[in-house]
This record gives C-alpha cells, structure tokens and sequence, in this order.
C-alpha cells in the first residue's frame, strides 16, 4: 500500500479519509489493486499483460489524487 512509498503521510491520509469518502474509497482500491498485482507478479493469479498494465496505471492514478488531497490538506490546515 501506501505505506510503502510514503510512511510518513499515513497518519494524514487517514485523516483525509475520513473527511473525504471518495479518497477513503480510493485508498481501499488501491489495497484492493495492490493485492491482485502482486498475486499476477507472484505466479498465483493469470492475466494478460495489457490487463496488468491496466491495474498498474489505475493503481498510479489513485495514489497520485490521494496524494494529491493530502497535500491539499496540509496547505488547507497549514500543516
């Protein structure tokens, strides 16, 4: 998940969400992504590789608005 790529933004992130439903929804595709990704990149799962290109860039996109929101965020409660 996020937690990965930036630690540090968690505790914000979590803030958002609760705020903001569509991230809280978002962050849980991510997850949700995250998990189907691996089980393809592991061997446990089969799909074509346009498909998993598909999920990646999905996967992007959302990580990039919720991102995006957190540091809308901060600016909005200087943070």
């Amino acid at each position: 998940m996020f937690k990965e790529c930036c630690p540090e933004l968690i505790p914000l992130m979590e803030e958002v969400a609760t705020k903001n439903p569509h991230i809280a929804k978002q962050i849980e595709r991510h997850t949700e992504l995250n998990k189907i990704i691996d089980e393809v990149e592991a061997g446990r799962e089969h799909m074509e590789e346009i498909e998993l290109e598909k999920l990646k860039k999905e996967k992007l996109h959302i990580k990039d608005e919720v991102y995006q929101a957190v540091i809308e965020y901060k600016k909005a409660n200087n943070l």
